[in-house]
């Protein structure tokens, strides 16, 4: 059986999800930009990886990851009024980015990085949900494998220092965790806040 390990693979992609039960491209990588990973290093979901990672260059591909092997389904715990004072900017509540649907990257306690979103604003909170944006929803996958070939040491060095860092390189949530989870209680505050990254494909979420 071939071995899969440490391949360097860059795929172009459309992610659809079901919208009321019909279903929407939510995120996309053209072929000039696209996603690429190192297998083996669980950078990816597992799901998504299984099916990238048996391909070779130029393969097409369409597959769904259901809900229970994507980002599992809702959890209420997850979503937590916050109050309006974890918002304030420069004295004044930040109402330009703070609006229902709109995406914050924020710290917890711990100095822990999430993304959350803005479900409401009410009189004295903010209602956060910090489920991943896809929780509850099968990913359809449908796209190419574009580059697929064994990874050199230092793209291999590059993941491991990139792991051992304080960040990752993009949104998604890929550096893992969620509000609610064992890295973070109901004393989340609002270090940061901006729009949604979305230069990290959506198969790079661990």
């Amino acid at each position: 059986m071939e071995n899969n390990a440490n391949k360097y693979i860059t795929v172009s992609y459309e992610l659809y999800v079901d919208n009321d039960g019909k279903e929407v491209m939510m995120e996309k990588a053209p072929v000039e930009h696209p996603f690429q990973f190192i297998s083996g290093m669980g950078i990816t979901l597992e799901s998504f990886e299984a099916n990238i990672a048996k391909l070779a260059q130029g393969d097409a591909f369409d597959f769904v990851i259901p809900v229970a092997e994507a980002y599992g389904e809702i959890d209420p715990e997850h979503i937590l009024e916050l109050p309006k004072d974890f918002f304030v900017v420069d004295g004044k509540f930040d109402s330009e980015r703070v609006f229902a649907g709109n995406i914050l990257p924020m710290l917890n306690s711990d100095g822990n990085r999430l993304n959350g979103t803005v479900v409401e604003v009410k009189d004295n909170v903010v209602v956060m949900d910090f489920n991943h944006p896809f929780a509850g929803k099968d990913l359809h996958f449908v796209g190419t494998v574009t580059e697929s070939r064994p990874a050199t040491n230092a793209e291999i060095q590059e993941v491991i220092n990139m792991f051992a860092g304080e960040g990752c390189g993009g949104g998604c949530d890929c550096c893992g965790g969620g509000c609610g989870s064992d890295d973070c209680g109901d004393d989340c505050g609002c270090g940061e806040h901006g729009h949604h990254h979305d230069g990290c494909g959506c198969g790079c979420h661990s």
